[in-house]
C-alpha cells in the first residue's frame, strides 16, 4: 500500500483506493460480526462497554491509516471533492456541520448519495433546534418510503435510490403554501403542498449528517442511522429551478455551492469512524 501511495498516475491511485476499500470491507465485516454478538447478548453487560470501546478503537485506527495513505490525494484536491462514508448502522458514527442554518423561508437541499442498505438507508441528515428535534429531517426508515420532515410535518418522497449506485437528489420547499418538489437524477419525481406552510425554518440549531436526532445534537438511534456514501451536500435559501437541478445532476453546468451550507471539508467534523474519500461526481459515478 505504501508503494502504491508513492505513485501518482490516476490508474495507480484508483488501484490504491480499490485495495483500501476491499481491506476496509473485510475488516468492517469482522467488526459487524462483533456488533451482532453484542446485540444478541452473547457478551455480559459488564464487558459490553469495553467491547464497544474496542470496536470504536479498531474503526478509528483503520480509518486513520486510510486517511494517511490517501493524504497525497487530499493535499491536491479541491475542498469540495470528497465523500463521507458511513459503513455500519451504529448510533455513534456521524458527521456534524460546523455552522447552523439561519431562519429560512425557502430552501433547496441537494446531494449525491449511494446506498444499498435494507430495510431503509436511514437518515442522510437531520437538523434539530431547541424544542424541536425534527425541524428538518430526511429519513428512510424501515420499509417506509423516504420522507422529509419539517417541524414534524411529513411528505413522502418518491425516490428509488438504494440500489448501490450514485444518485443525485434535490428537495426544494417554500414556506408559502408549503410547496415542495423532489428531484432524482435531474428529473422531478414528485411535488406537493401544505408541508408546514408558513413555518420558517428556525435558526441556531444543529445539523448532523448520518443520524436522526431525538435531542439537540444527540439521542441517536442505530436503527435510523444512514448507511452508505454522501457527497456534495449543499443547502441554499431559495428554490432552484428545474433547469438548475438538471444541470447539477448531469454535470452540464458548474456545481452550485449552497449559499447557506457549502460542501467543503473545512465545514464538517466527523466522528465514530465515518471516513472521507476523494470524490468527483462527474468521473466516479457507478
Amino acid at each position: 500500500l505504501q508503494q502504491f501511495s508513492r505513485m501518482n498516475s490516476s490508474s495507480q491511485t484508483n488501484n490504491l483506493k480499490d485495495i483500501l476499500q476491499n481491506k476496509i470491507d473485510d475488516l468492517e465485516k469482522q467488526v459487524l460480526s462483533r456488533v451482532n454478538s453484542l446485540e444478541e447478548g452473547k457478551l455480559s453487560p459488564r464487558n459490553e462497554s469495553e467491547e464497544r470501546g474496542k470496536i470504536e478503537s479498531t474503526l478509528t485506527s483503520l480509518h486513520q491509516r486510510i486517511s494517511d495513505l490517501e493524504k497525497g490525494q487530499k493535499d491536491n484536491r479541491p475542498p469540495d471533492r470528497f465523500q463521507l462514508t458511513f459503513p455500519l448502522r451504529t448510533n455513534y458514527m456521524y458527521a456534524k456541520v460546523k455552522k447552523s442554518l439561519p431562519e429560512m423561508y425557502a430552501f433547496s437541499i441537494c446531494m449525491w448519495i449511494k446506498s444499498s442498505a435494507s430495510p431503509g438507508m436511514g437518515t442522510p441528515f437531520s437538523y434539530a433546534v431547541p424544542g424541536q428535534a425534527n425541524e428538518l429531517v430526511l429519513i428512510e426508515w424501515g420499509n417506509n418510503p423516504m420522507e422529509i420532515l419539517i417541524n414534524d410535518k411529513v411528505a413522502k418522497l418518491p425516490f428509488a435510490i438504494n440500489d448501490g449506485k450514485w444518485h443525485h437528489i434535490c428537495v426544494t420547499w417554500t414556506t408559502r403554501d408549503g410547496v415542495w418538489e423532489a428531484y432524482q437524477d435531474g428529473s422531478q419525481t414528485g411535488n406537493g403542498e401544505n408541508l408546514a406552510p408558513y413555518h420558517p425554518i428556525k435558526p441556531q440549531g444543529v445539523l448532523v449528517l448520518g443520524q436522526e436526532q431525538d435531542t439537540l445534537g444527540g439521542g441517536f438511534d442505530a436503527t435510523q442511522a444512514f448507511v452508505g456514501d454522501l457527497a456534495h451536500f449543499n443547502v441554499g435559501d431559495r428554490r432552484l429551478s428545474p433547469g438548475e437541478v438538471y444541470g447539477l445532476a448531469t454535470c452540464s453546468s458548474k456545481a452550485l455551492a449552497g449559499n447557506v451550507i457549502a460542501w467543503a471539508e473545512a465545514n464538517i467534523d466527523i466522528y465514530g469512524g465515518a471516513t472521507k474519500w476523494t470524490f468527483e461526481a462527474c468521473r466516479q459515478l457507478n
